[in-house]
């Protein structure tokens, strides 16, 4: 554990947020220094603290400020890539005790949440209003308001309804000097948009302690089909004829063969194993009009060379359906006991080079791999499955998730649709980021967060790599490179 100077941070942490508020002893603390499936990165802090309120972060933040300490925020620990770990030491600050659903107000159609609030259970509170939270990603019935926003996730349904940040409407944070921040506080507020630019920035930035989030009317009626094909080209041509046609589902998700034997064998609920891709595909709105898109869009199915086509003809069936999607990750563990997702995106026309060049990528490192897409907005999450015990072969993955990202890239795509940066794609920014555009985010970094302690080696390119970056710029970029604003 780290030694930090001067007073006790450990007895201002106590005094901060209390007895039960802070954890120090190395089991607790094991407990954070993980985060659900990023083989190469562990980091343990030396203190964990468990704030109830805005004045308690307050607290913290300023104890960290005074005695140097970096400071990581962290939610339920769902991350994919490395970004509530800490690098350094530390102190964890651990959200999940901030679960409050503040107000939740029908008229206006927003809801005011702190952080920890388990994404599922807003929806499940909103419900009964006639209101849901849309954003939905597959870590739903545990991840947090407050981790969706770190990381702007997506999920399912936001083909039509749109990312974390299209129902974000303002937020209270506490900056690294310990001042708080309200941003939202009215339609089309003047200035600028800080809420926009606190949603997706990782905890770099500032602690989130209260979200405002825009509610969605519960749909009349929807309805869930599920189409086999014998190949992903089949289906990603399916993908890209419906919504050519002006049709924009709810959601539109296609799995590989893998994947679908995985999420049957585990599930049980009736999907078809044996074909290469299956797509879920879910349309919602006034009943008549989800009627008619619903028979257009079997209609492309069928014209497209569907194998069968299966509509869901109950509540239980279509949960039983969106159970098996939502549980693919889970399913992962019939394959091998560990798998890492990547996170990629790509045109939806470019699928099938995609998913070919995934396939090539994992046999050539011996990786096992199953694909699931988010087809209708081009997201792709290939699962290499693999054994965290051999060593080797979580190098292998690695190596092959790098070469995932940058094969995306040529492909005309980007290196993340939801899961963040964190750690684990820091050095792949810059394939589609000049120094240039690197060195602007960075000065911004710096303008919120000067000493660096907030959240520290996420999301902008190592020191190494830094360096190697070095050697492209000049002017101001390398000003703002050498002022240490990347770290």
């Amino acid at each position: 554990m780290r030694q930090y100077p001067g007073m006790s941070l450990r007895d201002e942490l106590l005094a901060a947020c209390g007895p039960d508020g802070l954890v120090d002893d190395p089991g607790g603390r094991s407990a954070y220094s993980y985060e659900a499936a990023l083989p190469s990165h562990t980091g343990w802090p030396d203190f964990v603290v468990l704030p109830r309120t805005t004045d308690q972060v307050v607290a913290v933040v300023k104890a960290a400020a005074k005695h140097g300490a970096p400071i990581v925020p962290r939610g339920s620990g769902t991350g994919l890539v490395g970004g509530s770990l800490p690098t350094r030491g530390g102190i964890t600050v651990a959200l999940t005790r901030m679960n409050r659903i503040l107000r939740i107000d029908r008229p206006n159609r927003f809801a005011v949440v702190q952080p920890g609030v388990i994404n599922l259970d807003l929806s499940s509170a909103t419900r009964p209003y006639g209101f849901f939270y849309a954003p939905d990603p597959s870590s739903q019935k545990i991840s947090t308001v407050g981790g969706n926003v770190a990381c702007n996730a997506g999920g399912p349904h936001c083909l039509e309804y749109g990312t974390t940040t299209n129902h974000v409407l303002g937020m209270t944070f506490v900056l690294p000097d310990g001042g708080v921040v309200q941003s939202g506080i009215a339609p089309d507020e003047p200035g600028f948009d800080l809420t926009a630019i606190m949603t997706g920035s990782e905890g770099t930035l500032g602690i989130v302690t209260e979200i405002t989030v825009r509610l969605t009317p519960v749909p009349e009626a929807a309805r869930v089909a599920l189409a086999a094909f014998d190949s992903i080209a089949a289906a990603s041509e399916t993908v890209s004829a419906i919504i050519g046609h002006g049709i924009v589902p709810a959601a539109l998700e296609m799995m590989d063969r893998r994947a679908t034997e995985a999420v049957e064998a585990a599930f049980h609920v009736g999907y078809p194993v044996g074909s290469d891709a299956v797509l879920l595909i879910e349309m919602d709105g006034l009943k008549d009009a989800v009627e008619e898109r619903l028979a257009a869009v079997v209609r492309t199915c069928h014209e497209h060379g569907a194998l069968s086509v299966r509509e869901a003809r109950s509540q239980a069936e279509r949960d039983g359906l969106w159970a098996g999607r939502k549980g693919a990750a889970a399913a992962m563990g019939r394959i091998a006991p560990n798998f890492y997702v990547q996170d990629c995106v790509v045109p939806r026309t470019r699928f099938p080079q995609a998913v070919t060049r995934v396939d090539a990528i994992c046999a050539h490192h011996k990786i096992r791999v199953a694909t699931v897409l988010h087809a209708g907005d081009g997201n792709l999450h290939p699962s290499l499955c693999f054994d965290r015990r051999d060593q080797d072969e979580v190098r292998r993955v690695m190596t092959a998730g790098t070469e995932i990202l940058k094969a995306c890239v040529d492909l005309g795509g980007t290196v993340s649709g939801e899961h963040g940066i964190g750690l684990e794609k820091r050095n792949a920014l810059d394939l589609i980021f000049s120094p240039d555009d690197l060195a602007a985010m960075a000065k911004l970094k710096g303008c919120f967060n000067p000493s660096l302690l907030f959240n520290p080696d996420k999301i902008f390119p190592s020191s190494r790599r830094c360096a190697e970056l070095l050697e492209l710029a000049a002017g101001g970029t390398r000003a703002a490179m050498e002022a240490g604003a990347w770290v």
